[in-house]
């Protein structure tokens, strides 16, 4: 049972993770997550950025599974992805960068087509679609994250904001 306000936002962000909206989170969701931005990018699976999304994605899971996967089924449930986030993650928001930074990384370097480390505004806001995030919403969190106004996004700017999303109360 959800009985806190940031247990409601908390549940509310499960969405974004289960990508087919089957009721819980598993392995495909992440791999299907690293298809689409691969597809959007028009990036190869087989190239070395595809290999390391995949890798990030998998490395994600992992590290998701573990923090909330209660039962050992290899899914996790809203209520598991709620409990975990609340009792794990609530005042240690770095762990879930942790767990987050080598998906975050190969995304934001398939978005990168000049290799600086960064990637464009739009081209973010282009990776947060398809992370399921809707189009709007996308383009406005992306400008947020360019925190010093260059128009790119760094690493750094998305790791933190990604943490602070998901860990803690708006």
């Amino acid at each position: 049972m959800v009985s806190s306000e940031y247990e409601r936002r908390i549940a509310a962000r499960f969405a974004g993770f289960d990508q087919d909206g089957n009721g819980y989170i598993d392995r495909e969701d992440f791999n299907a997550a690293a298809k689409a931005v691969l597809a959007e990018f028009d990036t190869a699976a087989r190239s070395d950025k595809g290999q390391s999304l995949y890798i990030g994605a998998e490395a994600f899971w992992q590290g998701m599974a573990g923090i909330a996967d209660r039962d050992g089924d290899q899914r996790i449930t809203r209520e598991e992805f709620v409990n975990g986030a609340v009792k794990r993650l609530r005042d240690n928001p770095d762990r879930f960068a942790e767990i987050a930074r080598p998906f975050l990384h190969a995304a934001l370097a398939v978005a990168d087509p000049d290799g600086d480390g960064s990637a464009t505004v739009t081209d973010t806001a282009r990776v947060l679609g398809c992370l399921g995030v809707a189009q709007d919403v996308a383009r406005a969190a992306a400008a947020t994250l360019d925190t010093d106004g260059d128009g790119k996004v760094a690493e750094g700017e998305v790791v933190t904001a990604f943490a602070r999303y998901f860990t803690v109360p708006e």
